[in-house]
Formats: C-alpha cells, structure tokens, sequence
C-alpha cells in the first residue's frame, strides 16, 4: 500500500527563540498592513458579479449554470464558484460581500504562507520582507483581493502549495496527500494552473524520491478531483473546458498583444528594479543544493505560466492575468536573511515599494480612460462608472445609463415573453416565445439584478454558447474577442419570422440578417451544439455530451449569419 507519510532528515529550529518570535512579528505587521491595504480598495467588478447569478442558481436547485435550464459554465474558476456557494449558505450576508469577505480573506491567508514557507528556508536567521515589500507597493495585488474574482484564491492556492513544498524539504515526517490534493486543485482554481501542478509535482517527487510505484499512485490521488470533475464537465456542459475558454479562444496564440499586456504593466510601476535587486538578492542567499529543487519549482512555474499568459494575448483587466506569475516569482523571496550584502539591496526595493505605491499608475488609471488594445484599470472604470467609492452590490450599478432604466423604459406596455436587444445605443424589445435580455458590454450586474427566469446573455459569448462558438472578430481586445449580432439574438429566442418582424415595423435589425440566422440555425452541428446545453439531462444526454465533447468543443462558425447560414 502507497505510503502517504515520508520521514525528513532536516528538522526546522525546535524551539522559539527571541530572533524567530521577532520574524513572526515582521510577517505579523507585513499581513496587516497588506490586510489594511487591500480593505481601503475594497470593491466587486461587474465580472466578480458575474460569478454570483451562477450561485444563486446553484443554491436555488438550478445547478451549477448562469441561465435556468441552459447548462453554460460561465465561470473560470470551478473552486471560487463552489467556495463562494459555501459561504453564500448563511442568509444574513448578500453574496456580493461573501465574496469580499472570503477574497481577502483568501489574499491575506495566501500572503502568510509565502511569507512563512520562505521563513523556513532560513531557520535561526534575520529575515526581512523582500518579496513581501513588492506585494506591499503594487497596488493591483490590493485591488484584486477583493474585486469579487478569484485572484484572492489564486494567492491561497500558489502560497499554500509552496508552503508544503518548503514543509517536505525542510521539516520531520510531513504528509502527502493534502500535498497531492492540492496539487490537483490546480485545474480547479483555473484550468491553466494544470502548468503549475505539473511543475510542482515533479518538484513534489525530486525532493522526496519516491520511487516509480509510489510515484504512480500519488499521480493518481493528485488526479483524482480534477478528473473527476472533467468527467461531469464534458457530460453535463459538453465541453472540455469553460465557456469562458471558448469565448476568450484561451488556445489561440496572439503574441503580440501579450507581449504590448505584459509592457503595460512592467512600465507602469517599473517592475524591472524589484526584479533585478530580487535576482540579486536571490543569487546571494539561494545557494543551497539541498533546497534549490524547492527554490526553482514556483519560479519555472511562474515563468511558464507567464508565457502562456503573453502567449494568449494578456487580458483587458490591467496587470490582473499576471499577479499569479509575479507571485510565483516572488515566492523564494518573500523573506531574505538579513546580511550586510542583502541590506542595501532590500532597502533598494523598499524605496521603489513606497515610490511604487504612492505615484505609479498606468496611463488608463491616471487618465481614467480605456488604454491601448482596450487594456484598463477595472477599478479605476468601475468606480468611474458607478459613481461609487467602493462599488460592491449589484445595485451600485443598477443606475448606471444605458441599462436597466432604458430597459424598463423599453418593456413598458410589453406582456407576455419578450427579446429585448440593443441596436444603435436603443433598446428594441420583440414579442418572444421566451424572454431573453442581451446586455452588452456589461453581464454581471444585469444578471443580479434581473430575474432568473429570464435569460440573461451577452454578445461576448461568456453566457451565451451561440455567441462563444463563433469566430473571433478581427481587432477586438483580449479578453473581448468575440461579438455576434443583435439577429442571431433574435432569431435564437424565437422572436418571429423576418416577415412578420418587418411588418411590425422592426427594422433597426435587417431582416436580411435575422432570416439568415434563422436559417443557420438549422444547421446540424450548430443546433446539436444548442442540444447539448439546452436539452433534458438524461442519461443518454450526458453520454452523447460526454463522447462528443471534444468535437463539440471545436465548433466555430462565421459571426456573419449571412455567411454562416451557408455553412463555413
């Protein structure tokens, strides 16, 4: 039977002594004022609002979907889903705050880690808060603690992971399995995290040596859960990955924009000075053969995981994609002996943290406007935006022009199942055999706000499986890159025929196009693909979704309906 404890020759300092109390103080004070930091910032973007109409559908027997009885996974992150669920189980706190509360919660707990797992590796010794000072001076690391995304777990999961790494090189008998079971959260946090499980894996086995046998079956423990969870994926979504996967093309290459995402935000704080003292430093006092597997493995983690992140084009939200690469990075440093070779050099980065801190900000942010390639600093926006200081609840935005009060103004008089659209900056709203709203450019908030009978979808594709199986439109941002017309909409919700549009006096959509849609509609593959996520979940339904996930999940057709309804 595969052993599940492993016996360490390397014990850490047994007992507490002045200097160590003194090195937990340091940590203390770093994680307070990080905690103070984060708080002062503290707000939900539109996307962190995105995440909660999915719980509430799951706390409401719906399942685990953005839309009642079409089965779309909305969101990226399965773990943050199911763990803003558990705390979404209390009635007494709106979701909106469960996930502040649980964000930070989440960063601040994922601060102390990285601080501690580095303070292990120098036992007995001074430490100071290299790394922990470059947290400290950026401010996207206290603005996504608590934006209501997933960031905050993300912190968790790569520190906790690191901790028990440092734990099985430099401790007595520590156990695998919660190590291995941590391991296989990766694709759960987020799918691209497969990278970092796989690097700290084959950390996992250079340092302990386990031997072939024990080798397989901790894969097997350490694969556990995600398979699993692939297995329910590709049966009841019928994908191989997140909607969201397909509506952002995460496999497309577009290198230059990543590269363009990845300068925006080295330049904006001058990220090279903390990088180059951090080498520095690290060249000085990660020296040791016995720890140096545990030392490289977030730090190749970090660099693969920031070339998939340029590789896939960066993302519209300013520095958020590569906080997780920069904590990877940061990790062997957070804390650094104290000597007279690392003192200039931690005091160097000191003055870059509070320069960094208190004056640099991007351009997007300073001149509160959307940057190059569409890039932004989503605080700045939403706060722009709302009109809010701390922009939290869904109702923060409910005022916000161009939305609700125009949609209500729009359905006024209107009975009975409607589509509502947005055409020219106007809501038209059409007689439907279902009601479904298209919100453009904004999901999370409409879909809190608005019932959850009604379908709430976006022409971004990240709630809307017609929309994230279209083709990419040339020129839009990362993040962005789809867009399908109002007529597919329209023609999806069953609003009517194009002639009976057209005498109605419908015609800011052509009627052209929405027979076109219609006519796409009936393709094989694209009405099997509707199937897939809309019909009944038999036993049959899973079993067809699950053998054709993969098929499915390459299906892309021309965002034109003129050009799709004659097939690609």
């Amino acid at each position: 039977m595969t052993s599940l404890v492993v016996d360490e020759t390397i014990p850490e300092t047994a007992r507490p002594t002045g200097r160590s109390r003194g090195n937990r103080w340091l940590i203390a004070v770093v994680i307070a004022v990080f905690a103070v930091l984060a708080w002062q910032r503290r707000w939900v973007c539109d996307d962190g609002l995105i995440v909660l109409r999915t719980v509430h559908n799951l706390l409401d027997g719906n399942g685990p979907v953005f839309n009642a009885g079409e089965r779309v996974e909305t969101n990226t992150s399965t773990l943050w889903t199911y763990v803003v669920a558990l705390g979404g189980l209390q009635p007494w706190l709106r979701l909106e705050w469960v996930t502040v509360v649980l964000g930070l919660l989440c960063a601040v707990g994922g601060l102390f880690f990285g601080l501690d797992g580095a303070r292990r590796l120098f036992p007995g010794r001074r430490i100071v808060p290299a790394g922990g000072l470059v947290v400290l001076g950026l401010p996207p690391f206290w603005d996504y603690a608590t934006s209501g995304l997933e960031t905050g777990l993300v912190t968790l999961w790569l520190s906790l992971l690191w901790w028990q790494l440092v734990r099985h090189a430099t401790a007595g008998p520590v156990r695998v399995w919660p190590t291995l079971l941590l391991i296989g959260c990766g694709p759960l946090v987020r799918p691209e995290f497969a990278l970092v499980s796989a690097v700290t894996f084959a950390a996992l086995l250079a340092v302990v040596r386990p031997g072939w046998r024990r080798s397989a079956g901790w894969l097997a423990l350490a694969g556990l859960l995600p398979v699993a969870y692939q297995v329910f994926r590709m049966g009841y979504y019928g994908l191989i990955t997140p909607n969201t996967a397909l509506a952002k093309e995460a496999t497309q290459a577009r290198w230059d924009r990543g590269w363009f995402y990845l300068a925006e935000f080295a330049g904006a704080y001058w990220l090279l000075v903390p990088v180059v003292l951090l080498l520095a430093v690290a060249v000085l006092v990660l020296r040791d053969r016995a720890k140096l597997v545990v030392v490289l493995a977030p730090a190749v983690a970090g660099l693969v995981l920031g070339l998939y992140v340029t590789r896939v084009g960066g993302d519209y939200m300013h520095a958020r994609m590569f906080l997780p690469v920069l904590t990877c990075l940061l990790l062997p440093v957070m804390v650094v002996p104290l000597t007279r070779w690392t003192t200039p050099l931690v005091l160097a980065v000191a003055a870059w943290a509070v320069t960094s801190a208190v004056g640099l900000r991007p351009v997007s942010a300073e001149q509160h406007k959307i940057g190059a390639h569409g890039i932004s600093d989503a605080r700045v926006f939403w706060v722009d935006s709302t009109h809010k200081e701390h922009p939290i609840t869904a109702d923060d935005a409910a005022g916000l022009i161009g939305y609700l009060p125009e949609l209500a103004a729009a359905r006024a008089g209107h009975t009975g199942p409607v589509v509502a659209v947005k055409v020219n900056f106007e809501w038209v709203v059409y007689p439907g055999t279902r009601t479904v709203i298209d919100t453009p450019g904004a999901l999370g908030f409409p879909g809190l706000l608005l019932p959850r009978t009604e379908t709430v979808i976006d022409d971004l594709g990240l709630a809307s499986p017609l929309a994230a199986h279209s083709d990419v439109v040339p020129g839009r941002p990362a993040g962005h890159q789809k867009e399908l017309s109002v007529a597919w909409v329209i023609a999806d919700a069953g609003a009517g025929t194009a002639a009976q549009l057209s005498a109605a006096g419908h015609e800011l959509v052509w009627s052209e196009s929405i027979a076109a849609a219609q006519r796409a509609l009936t393709r094989p593959e694209i009405r099997e693909m509707l199937d897939s996520v809309r019909a009944p979940l038999t036993f049959e339904r899973f079993r067809d979704n699950l053998l054709h996930a993969f098929g499915r999940s390459r299906l892309r057709f021309d965002p034109d309906p003129i050009a799709a309804s004659f097939g690609n």
